[in-house]
Protein backbone atom coordinates (compact mmCIF):
# COMPACT_ATOMS: atom_id res chain seq x y z
CA UNK A 1 0.00 0.00 0.00
CA UNK A 2 1.37 3.46 -0.81
CA UNK A 3 1.90 6.30 1.63
CA UNK A 4 0.58 9.83 1.20
CA UNK A 5 4.05 10.94 0.15
CA UNK A 6 4.08 8.26 -2.57
CA UNK A 7 0.66 9.41 -3.80
CA UNK A 8 1.99 12.94 -4.15
CA UNK A 9 4.96 11.64 -6.13
CA UNK A 10 2.71 9.61 -8.44
CA UNK A 11 -0.23 11.99 -8.89
CA UNK A 12 0.78 15.49 -7.79
CA UNK A 13 -2.62 16.84 -6.69
CA UNK A 14 -5.00 14.88 -4.48
CA UNK A 15 -8.67 15.54 -3.74
CA UNK A 16 -9.46 14.11 -0.29
CA UNK A 17 -13.07 13.46 0.73
CA UNK A 18 -14.13 12.23 4.17
CA UNK A 19 -17.73 11.91 5.40
CA UNK A 20 -17.08 9.33 8.12
CA UNK A 21 -17.86 11.79 10.92
CA UNK A 22 -20.70 14.24 11.43
CA UNK A 23 -18.55 16.89 9.73
CA UNK A 24 -17.75 16.44 6.04
CA UNK A 25 -14.13 17.31 5.24
CA UNK A 26 -12.76 17.97 1.74
CA UNK A 27 -9.19 18.92 0.96
CA UNK A 28 -7.14 19.78 -2.09
CA UNK A 29 -3.58 18.65 -1.40
CA UNK A 30 -0.68 19.50 -3.68
CA UNK A 31 2.84 18.12 -3.69
CA UNK A 32 4.34 21.55 -4.33
CA UNK A 33 1.93 23.85 -2.52
CA UNK A 34 -0.13 24.37 0.64
CA UNK A 35 -3.19 22.23 1.39
CA UNK A 36 -6.63 23.83 1.21
CA UNK A 37 -9.44 22.45 3.41
CA UNK A 38 -13.17 23.02 3.77
CA UNK A 39 -15.73 21.48 6.10
CA UNK A 40 -19.51 21.25 6.32
CA UNK A 41 -21.98 20.07 8.96
CA UNK A 42 -24.67 19.44 6.33
CA UNK A 43 -25.50 15.90 5.23
CA UNK A 44 -22.92 14.44 2.87
CA UNK A 45 -25.02 14.77 -0.29
CA UNK A 46 -24.97 18.53 0.21
CA UNK A 47 -21.85 18.98 2.32
CA UNK A 48 -19.40 17.54 -0.20
CA UNK A 49 -20.48 20.02 -2.86
CA UNK A 50 -20.60 22.94 -0.41
CA UNK A 51 -16.95 22.15 0.39
CA UNK A 52 -15.98 22.01 -3.27
CA UNK A 53 -17.67 25.38 -3.81
CA UNK A 54 -15.87 26.87 -0.82
CA UNK A 55 -12.54 25.61 -2.14
CA UNK A 56 -13.36 26.82 -5.65
CA UNK A 57 -12.30 23.53 -7.22
CA UNK A 58 -13.86 20.91 -9.46
CA UNK A 59 -13.08 17.17 -9.40
CA UNK A 60 -11.07 17.39 -12.62
CA UNK A 61 -8.36 19.28 -10.70
CA UNK A 62 -7.35 16.06 -8.98
CA UNK A 63 -4.64 13.73 -10.19
CA UNK A 64 -6.17 11.14 -7.87
CA UNK A 65 -9.03 10.85 -5.38
CA UNK A 66 -8.49 9.81 -1.76
CA UNK A 67 -11.45 8.95 0.46
CA UNK A 68 -12.33 7.39 3.81
CA UNK A 69 -14.20 4.10 3.37
CA UNK A 70 -14.93 3.70 7.09
CA UNK A 71 -15.61 2.95 9.78
CA UNK A 72 -18.01 5.81 10.37
CA UNK A 73 -21.24 7.08 8.87
CA UNK A 74 -22.17 4.46 6.27
CA UNK A 75 -24.57 6.86 4.54
CA UNK A 76 -21.94 9.59 4.33
CA UNK A 77 -19.26 7.19 3.11
CA UNK A 78 -21.50 5.70 0.44
CA UNK A 79 -22.54 9.17 -0.71
CA UNK A 80 -18.86 10.02 -1.27
CA UNK A 81 -18.28 6.66 -2.98
CA UNK A 82 -21.20 7.29 -5.33
CA UNK A 83 -19.80 10.71 -6.24
CA UNK A 84 -16.39 9.18 -6.97
CA UNK A 85 -17.86 6.48 -9.20
CA UNK A 86 -19.83 9.13 -11.10
CA UNK A 87 -16.83 11.42 -11.54
CA UNK A 88 -14.74 8.49 -12.75
CA UNK A 89 -17.26 7.71 -15.46
CA UNK A 90 -16.79 11.26 -16.77
CA UNK A 91 -13.01 11.37 -16.34
CA UNK A 92 -11.28 8.25 -14.94
CA UNK A 93 -8.46 8.68 -12.45
CA UNK A 94 -6.99 6.60 -9.60
CA UNK A 95 -8.93 6.23 -6.34
CA UNK A 96 -7.39 5.37 -2.98
CA UNK A 97 -9.17 4.47 0.27
CA UNK A 98 -8.10 4.63 3.91
CA UNK A 99 -9.59 3.52 7.23
CA UNK A 100 -10.53 6.29 9.66
CA UNK A 101 -9.44 4.42 12.80
CA UNK A 102 -6.09 3.36 11.32
CA UNK A 103 -5.46 6.99 10.37
CA UNK A 104 -6.11 8.10 13.95
CA UNK A 105 -4.11 5.26 15.52
CA UNK A 106 -1.02 6.02 13.42
CA UNK A 107 -1.33 9.78 13.88
CA UNK A 108 -1.53 9.40 17.68
CA UNK A 109 1.40 6.94 17.50
CA UNK A 110 0.66 5.38 20.88
CA UNK A 111 0.88 1.58 21.06
CA UNK A 112 -1.06 1.51 24.35
CA UNK A 113 -4.42 2.67 22.98
CA UNK A 114 -7.27 1.19 20.94
CA UNK A 115 -9.20 3.50 18.64
CA UNK A 116 -12.86 2.49 18.42
CA UNK A 117 -16.12 3.30 16.63
CA UNK A 118 -19.59 1.85 17.06
CA UNK A 119 -20.30 -1.23 14.93
CA UNK A 120 -23.79 -1.65 16.50
CA UNK A 121 -25.32 -4.65 18.25
CA UNK A 122 -22.91 -4.12 21.15
CA UNK A 123 -19.83 -4.57 19.01
CA UNK A 124 -17.13 -2.04 18.18
CA UNK A 125 -14.74 -1.43 15.32
CA UNK A 126 -11.29 -1.43 16.88
CA UNK A 127 -7.82 -0.56 15.59
CA UNK A 128 -4.40 -0.07 17.16
CA UNK A 129 -0.77 0.06 16.13
CA UNK A 130 -0.44 -3.56 17.19
CA UNK A 131 -3.55 -4.93 15.46
CA UNK A 132 -5.36 -4.04 12.25
CA UNK A 133 -9.01 -3.06 12.03
CA UNK A 134 -11.30 -5.67 13.56
CA UNK A 135 -14.73 -5.99 15.16
CA UNK A 136 -14.79 -6.63 18.90
CA UNK A 137 -17.59 -7.35 21.36
CA UNK A 138 -18.07 -4.60 23.93
CA UNK A 139 -17.16 -7.02 26.72
CA UNK A 140 -13.82 -7.80 25.02
CA UNK A 141 -12.55 -4.22 24.75
CA UNK A 142 -9.44 -3.71 26.84
CA UNK A 143 -6.82 -1.07 27.51
CA UNK A 144 -7.12 2.67 26.96
CA UNK A 145 -9.93 3.47 24.51
CA UNK A 146 -10.36 6.56 22.34
CA UNK A 147 -13.04 7.44 19.81
CA UNK A 148 -12.79 10.14 17.12
CA UNK A 149 -14.92 13.24 17.70
CA UNK A 150 -18.00 13.48 15.52
CA UNK A 151 -18.45 9.71 15.22
CA UNK A 152 -22.00 8.77 16.17
CA UNK A 153 -22.76 5.86 18.46
CA UNK A 154 -25.90 3.88 19.25
CA UNK A 155 -24.48 1.49 21.83
CA UNK A 156 -23.55 2.68 25.31
CA UNK A 157 -20.02 4.04 25.32
CA UNK A 158 -17.52 1.75 27.04
CA UNK A 159 -16.34 2.91 30.44
CA UNK A 160 -13.43 5.31 30.35
CA UNK A 161 -13.47 6.03 26.60
CA UNK A 162 -12.17 9.48 25.67
CA UNK A 163 -12.63 11.54 22.50
CA UNK A 164 -9.84 12.56 20.15
CA UNK A 165 -10.05 15.20 17.39
CA UNK A 166 -10.81 13.98 13.88
CA UNK A 167 -9.32 16.81 11.82
CA UNK A 168 -7.75 15.65 8.58
CA UNK A 169 -5.68 18.81 8.20
CA UNK A 170 -3.79 17.68 11.32
CA UNK A 171 -3.98 13.89 10.94
CA UNK A 172 -2.77 13.45 7.36
CA UNK A 173 0.54 15.33 7.71
CA UNK A 174 1.31 13.19 10.76
CA UNK A 175 1.06 9.97 8.70
CA UNK A 176 2.62 11.14 5.43
CA UNK A 177 5.10 8.26 5.40
CA UNK A 178 2.75 5.50 6.60
CA UNK A 179 1.41 2.92 4.13
CA UNK A 180 -2.29 3.46 4.85
CA UNK A 181 -3.81 3.96 1.40
CA UNK A 182 -5.28 1.23 -0.80
CA UNK A 183 -6.04 1.50 -4.52
CA UNK A 184 -9.62 0.59 -5.43
CA UNK A 185 -11.56 0.32 -8.67
CA UNK A 186 -14.91 0.20 -6.89
CA UNK A 187 -15.24 2.84 -4.16
CA UNK A 188 -17.65 1.76 -1.42
CA UNK A 189 -18.09 1.60 2.33
CA UNK A 190 -15.84 -0.81 4.23
CA UNK A 191 -17.37 -4.09 5.43
CA UNK A 192 -15.69 -6.64 7.69
CA UNK A 193 -17.31 -9.31 5.58
CA UNK A 194 -19.67 -9.39 2.64
CA UNK A 195 -23.34 -9.65 3.66
CA UNK A 196 -25.03 -13.00 3.25
CA UNK A 197 -28.63 -13.40 2.19
CA UNK A 198 -31.16 -16.16 2.74
CA UNK A 199 -32.75 -17.40 -0.46
CA UNK A 200 -36.53 -17.11 -0.37
CA UNK A 201 -38.43 -19.96 -1.98
CA UNK A 202 -41.86 -18.83 -3.23
CA UNK A 203 -44.82 -21.00 -2.24
CA UNK A 204 -48.42 -20.98 -3.37
CA UNK A 205 -50.65 -19.76 -0.60
CA UNK A 206 -53.13 -22.39 0.54
CA UNK A 207 -56.12 -21.95 2.73
CA UNK A 208 -55.64 -23.51 6.18
CA UNK A 209 -57.08 -26.97 6.66
CA UNK A 210 -60.39 -27.08 8.47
Amino acid sequence: MPSLRQLFADHGTLLVLDAASARVQVGLLQADGPAAWAGSDEEAGVGVFRCLEELGVTPDRAGAFVFCDGPGSVLGIRTVAMALRTWNVLSPRPVYAYHSLALVAHALNRPDINVIADARRETWHCCSLAASLRRVAASALTGELVMPEGFRHWSTLPAGVTRTPYVLADLLPAVADHDLFRATDAPDAFLHEEPSYVTWTPQIHRAPAR
